[in-house]
């Protein structure tokens, strides 16, 4: 196995570090148990860490079974995580309160529940949109992005939380959205370069907010960019 998919599977693994107020526990044989570690309570001499990452940064790894079981329940389905609800019960779904929420003037609806007309500026490109069916509502921070970073092992209310959430959420160009896909900022920016350091910002905020799990390279390459998109002292 590479080193690049190694790296991927322990990160995967290590998610529930976030939900686990257990010690995680490094073993003499330098392995990193944690409470879904089937030898965790068997584990009686080791050195504690707070978290699985910790653990892990620290030289140990993960039991083989434990690695195995994530990537056996590791296939992504966008079904995976519940969205576009209505939880108020006003009729109007998540995508129709952000495209309310972003408008720069009233909008006109097509029937009580759907939003047709109104001023959206994309923040994607600069540009003024009228119609709504000419836009999508972009997860800043894809679903497949974080479910390949952590999201695999959320419960079904964390990944509905998740797709739901109005911080994580624009109302885009459709075309603008289906070129992003699942990237990251490391491989996509939005074209219009004016909005890089809020969206590279914002990124690493929901991804901090939500215990979403980077290696370090990782990580220091999206500070980069934000240091490199960001003005000083924003």
């Amino acid at each position: 196995m590479t080193t690049h998919k190694w790296w991927w599977l322990i990160i995967a693994a290590t998610l529930s570090i976030g939900a686990m107020a257990e010690t995680v526990k490094l073993s003499r044989n330098n392995i990193c148990h944690n409470a879904n570690s089937p030898s965790y309570n068997q584990t009686k001499h080791f050195t504690p860490y707070p978290s699985t990452e910790a653990c892990i940064n620290a030289g140990g790894r993960l039991p083989k079974n434990q690695i195995k079981a994530t990537v056996a329940s590791s296939k992504y389905s966008r079904k995976k995580f519940k969205h576009w609800l209505d939880e108020d019960g006003d009729c109007i779904n998540t995508r129709h309160e952000i495209l309310i929420k972003m408008s720069l003037s009233p909008v006109s609806f097509k029937t009580d529940c759907l939003v047709d007309t109104g001023d959206w500026l994309g923040p994607y490109t600069g540009w003024h949109y009228y119609n709504a069916r000419n836009l999508e509502i972009d997860h800043l921070v894809p679903l497949k992005w974080a479910w390949d970073h952590g999201a695999n092992l959320w419960s079904a209310s964390k990944r509905k939380a998740f797709a739901n959430d109005g911080a994580n959420l624009f109302a885009v160009k459709a075309s603008v959205n289906r070129q992003k896909g699942a990237k990251g900022p490391t491989i996509w920016l939005p074209p219009d370069s004016q909005f890089h350091c809020k969206y590279v910002t914002n990124f690493i905020i929901i991804v901090k907010i939500y215990g979403l799990v980077l290696t370090p390279k990782h990580l220091s390459a999206l500070n980069d960019i934000r240091m490199t998109k960001c003005p000083s002292g924003q």
